[in-house]
C-alpha cells in the first residue's frame, strides 16, 4: 500500500509538472495546458510564395520546408496585439500576438476618470474602437454622435462624428465595454452605420459581442506574464489638459512604471515608450533601470519632419538609447526597384542609437500601388504582397533594427526564426 501510494503521488506530481516542462520544450512557448503557442498560420508562407524569385525567397522557402518548430522572438513586436484580425488592445488580440511568436506585446496606456491606467491607443478613441455609442455610456461622450448630412443630390455635406474618452468613464464603466475593430463610417446616418467602416483587408470575424475584452494595464501585465511575453507600454498623450484633477504628467509617467514594478516585472523586460521626449527624460532621470531601454517614438508624417544627425546626437547625449520612427523614415528606393536604407537610418546608427520601427502590416493590400504613409518613401519598389519580406530583410540586415512592430506578428516571427534574429 505504501509503495502504491508513493507511485501514485509521483505520477500526480509529474502530471502537475508537465505543463511547466512542456513550456520549455524546444524553446517553444506553451500555454497552461501545455499546448504549443507559436502558431504562424498560413500568412508568412503565402507571402514567401508571393515573392519575386531570388536568394531571399529561396532561403525562406527552404526554412519553411525544413523547419519544424518556431520560437518566440524579441524581434517580433505585437502592435496593439494582432489588430489585422482582432480588435486592438483586447485580451483576444494580445493572446493572438503571443501565439504568433511575438516576444514583446504593446499596451498603449491612458487613464480613466478615476485615474486608473487602461490599454487604449488614444484617450479619445472609444467611439471608433469600442461599442460605447451603442450603450447607455454614450451619454457621457464629450461629443455625442451626430449623423452624416447629405444635400438633395446625395453629396456628403457634413460627415458623421463623435468623440468618447476614457477620462469620462470610471474603470468599471470602461470594463463594461467591448472592443471592436478600429473604424468608423463618415457617411453613417445611424450609430450602427457609423460603427462600421472596417477596411476590407481586415475582418469582423473575431469582433463578436462576446469577444473584444478590454483590459486595465494591471490586467494586461498579468496576462503578458502568463503568456511569457515581454512588454512595451506606451504612455499616450492625454486628450484632457494636465494636470487632470491633480494628476500631473510626471505622476502619470511614474504610475505606468510603478504598475510594472508592483507586478514584479524586471526593468529588462519593459520597453517604455512615448512620443513625448519629456516622458523619456523623466524615466532616464527618475527610473534609470527603465530609462535605459525607454523608446522615443518619432511622430514624423513626412521625411521633412525627421530629425537631423545633430538632433539625433542630442537625443543620445540626453540619455535616449532607442528611437522608433515609422517605416518610411528608414527606407528609400532606387530607380531599379531596390529598397535601401535612408539617410535617417544611417544618421540614427551614426548617433549611437538603436532602432525599432512601426508598423509592418497596417497598409492592407500592397500590390495595389497605393500603400499609404508607411510606404511613402519606397512605394515604387513595393509591387506585390511578398515585398513585405524584402522590407523586413533591409530593416534587419542593412539597418540592424532591433525590433519590428507588426499588426500580424507571425510574419516577423517567421522571418526572425529563418534568419537568426534574436
Amino acid at each position: 500500500m505504501h509503495r502504491r501510494f508513493i507511485r501514485l503521488a509521483s505520477l500526480v506530481l509529474m502530471a502537475a509538472c508537465l505543463p511547466a516542462l512542456a513550456h520549455e520544450l524546444d524553446g517553444e512557448r506553451r500555454d497552461e495546458r501545455g499546448i504549443a503557442s507559436v502558431q504562424l498560420g498560413p500568412r508568412p508562407f503565402f507571402l514567401t510564395n508571393e515573392m519575386a524569385d531570388g536568394p531571399l525567397k529561396q532561403k525562406l522557402q527552404h526554412c519553411a520546408a525544413t523547419r519544424e518548430h518556431y520560437k518566440p522572438t524579441l524581434f517580433s513586436i505585437g502592435h496593439r496585439g494582432a489588430p489585422l484580425q482582432f480588435p486592438e488592445h483586447t485580451r483576444e488580440s494580445y493572446e493572438a500576438a503571443a501565439r504568433m511568436g511575438a516576444g514583446i506585446v504593446e499596451c498603449d496606456v491612458t487613464f480613466t476618470k478615476d485615474k486608473q491606467l487602461v490599454c487604449r491607443h488614444a484617450q479619445n478613441d472609444l467611439h471608433t474602437t469600442t461599442n460605447i455609442l451603442a450603450t447607455p455610456l454614450a451619454a457621457k461622450c464629450v461629443k455625442p454622435f451626430t449623423p452624416a448630412v447629405f444635400d438633395a443630390a446625395g453629396t456628403l455635406v457634413a460627415p458623421a462624428a463623435a468623440e468618447c474618452r476614457t477620462s469620462e468613464l470610471t474603470l468599471a464603466e470602461f470594463k463594461s465595454l467591448r472592443g471592436k475593430m478600429d473604424a468608423s463610417n463618415p457617411r453613417g446616418r445611424t450609430v450602427a452605420e457609423y460603427m462600421g467602416g472596417t477596411p476590407a483587408f481586415r475582418t469582423e470575424l473575431y469582433a463578436g459581442p462576446t469577444s473584444g475584452t478590454l483590459l486595465s494595464l494591471k490586467e494586461a501585465i498579468a496576462l503578458f506574464k502568463q503568456l511569457g511575453v515581454k512588454m512595451t507600454p506606451e504612455l499616450k498623450s492625454p486628450a484632457v489638459p494636465m494636470p487632470f484633477d491633480g494628476f500631473t504628467q510626471a505622476a502619470y509617467a511614474q504610475k505606468m512604471i510603478d504598475e510594472h514594478k508592483a507586478a514584479g516585472v524586471p526593468a529588462r523586460d519593459v520597453w517604455a515608450q512615448s512620443f513625448n521626449l519629456d516622458d523619456i527624460l523623466y524615466w532616464v532621470k527618475n527610473e534609470p533601470a527603465f530609462g535605459r531601454q525607454a523608446v522615443y517614438l518619432d511622430d514624423a508624417n513626412t521625411p521633412a519632419d525627421l530629425p537631423t544627425l545633430e538632433q539625433l546626437r542630442a537625443y543620445r547625449a540626453q540619455g535616449v538609447r532607442i528611437v522608433a520612427p515609422p517605416l518610411f523614415a528608414l527606407l528609400t528606393a532606387d530607380t531599379s526597384g531596390n529598397i535601401l536604407p535612408s539617410a535617417y537610418a544611417r544618421n540614427a546608427r551614426a548617433a549611437g542609437l538603436d532602432i525599432i520601427t512601426w508598423s509592418l502590416e497596417r497598409s492592407g493590400v500592397l500590390a495595389d500601388g497605393n500603400n499609404g504613409s508607411y510606404y511613402q518613401t519606397f512605394d515604387s519598389a513595393v509591387t506585390r504582397e511578398g515585398d513585405v519580406l524584402r522590407v523586413l530583410d533591409v530593416l534587419a540586415q542593412d539597418i540592424g533594427v532591433i525590433g519590428v512592430f507588426s499588426d500580424w506578428p507571425a510574419t516577423v516571427s517567421f522571418y526572425a526564426n529563418c534568419t537568426g534574429q534574436r
